[in-house]
């Protein structure tokens, strides 16, 4: 049965559909001897898919793991500082997964790691609208301006954020603390959006996508979605 490449690819656990994309462009993947093409239909039961100079491996079971990620580690493939990756953290998983999205390497908390190329493109993807959890401690005593702001958006170098939940939390010594629900998906938005409104993030901590809550997780620890929780994601992403 034929279907698009990248979709073929990103069901092998190559990497989300996005990045599949992106090595078709940079002629990385070959198919039967021949540079792919974007849009590009394949069978993999009979086509000879080569993606950046090695075989496309047969489809490998679904996994479906979130980690609490420690202060200090990244979430991409590749670094040129050669600093700690979260998929050193996944002990005894041998299915290649990849996170779906970035958590910044000065952020923590919940990262979702699968190799459901389908379902990690629609995590990541801003038009599904699937809402992130963070709680953030900024440095003073935040205004209620402030968290009016960051309620009803503010204006960005790449554009007006959307309205987004916010809710003041008790402080932490000196640290205001604040739990703030983004649908978009922007580079270091919850940092940059603070500092919009004047205040400084100390430490910020994603706590859930969608339906998915961290809980009691451990900070390094890792374990497999349970079959509701998973059912109740691939519901509010319409898989």
């Amino acid at each position: 049965m034929e279907e698009r490449l990248q979709k073929v690819m990103a069901q092998a656990g190559i990497a989300s559909r996005r990045v599949c994309e992106e090595l078709i462009r940079e002629n990385k993947v070959l198919v039967n001897g021949q540079l792919a093409s974007l849009g590009q239909k394949v069978d993999p039961a009979r086509d000879r898919i080569i993606v950046d100079g090695k075989p496309l491996r047969p489809e490998e079971a679904k996994r479906y793991l979130i980690l609490n990620k420690p202060f200090g580690y990244i979430t991409t493939s590749k670094d040129q500082f050669g600093r700690k990756n979260v998929l050193d953290l996944l002990t005894g998983v041998k299915e290649r997964v990849y996170p779906a999205g970035r958590l910044d390497y000065d952020s923590e908390g919940l990262v979702l790691l699968t190799n459901d190329g389908d379902l990690a493109y629609r995590v990541t993807h801003p038009r599904f609208e699937l809402p992130k959890r963070y709680v953030v401690q900024l440095k003073g005593k935040i205004t209620m301006d402030a968290v009016y702001r960051l309620r009803t958006g503010v204006i960005l170098e790449d554009g007006r954020t959307k309205e987004a939940l916010v809710e003041v939390l008790p402080p932490v010594g000196d640290n205001s603390v604040l739990s703030i629900t983004i649908t978009e998906g922007r580079n270091r938005q919850v940092r940059r959006m603070c500092s919009k409104v004047g205040f400084e993030v100390v430490r910020l901590q994603r706590t859930g996508i969608g339906p998915v809550n961290m809980g009691k997780l451990s900070t390094g620890a890792f374990r497999p979605l349970s079959k509701k929780e998973l059912d109740s994601l691939f519901r509010a992403v319409k898989l």
